[in-house]
């Protein structure tokens, strides 16, 4: 799929009509600093659309970011900062969940875990919350230009044995590209 246009469109914080169009939504979730942000990046062809910083947590929001005139990719909070005060945390924490479980026209969410860290007890959690909210669900393991080969199979091996079965795995690295292709064709066809 080629990426044509993509633009920032508004930033919510709760209930708003652009959660009810008839757009597809691709939602990308995951633990503070797993690349969320520049994955998103490297998929739409941008270097810094998606806002990311060196401090993880920046995200305290749900952006759309309208995508060929056609689709939204939608970055929610990262989760897991612990810089971050314990209120503000639950508070982030309700809104991705309260965001998830809202009834839409058509949505596939992404977790972006860090494939050299694996899955955190809180990813782990994400993905009971994802499957119970029937969402279509696709895990990217980022990151992968960190490991070598032997550590990223090992790596691959462990991860799957933690996601759920039905759920498709895409290995990738923001960073040169790998899996990029594989991505789109899965979340937007």
């Amino acid at each position: 799929m080629e990426i044509k246009t993509a633009e920032f469109t508004k930033s919510i914080r709760g209930t708003d009509p652009i959660i009810t169009e008839r757009k597809r939504q691709v939602a990308f979730v995951g633990r503070s600093n797993a690349g969320k942000s520049s994955l998103m990046n490297c998929l739409l062809n941008r270097t810094d659309l998606v806002r990311s910083g060196k401090t993880p947590g920046k995200t305290q929001e749900i952006n759309f970011f309208l995508v060929n005139n056609s689709f939204y990719f939608v970055d929610l909070p990262g989760y897991g900062f612990a810089k971050m005060s314990l209120d503000r945390r639950e508070q982030l924490a309700k809104m991705i969940q309260w965001f998830l479980l809202e009834e839409v026209y058509d949505r596939t969410v992404v977790l972006v875990l860090d494939i050299k860290v694996g899955p955190s007890d809180m990813d782990l959690e994400m993905l009971r919350i994802l499957s119970e909210s029937n969402n279509d669900t696709l895990v990217v393991l980022n990151k992968s230009d960190k490991l070598n080969q032997r550590e990223r199979h090992e790596q691959i091996k462990r991860i799957a044995l933690q996601v759920p079965e039905g759920v498709d795995m895409i290995v990738c690295s923001a960073k040169t590209k790998e899996g990029r292709e594989e991505i789109l064709k899965r979340v937007v066809g």
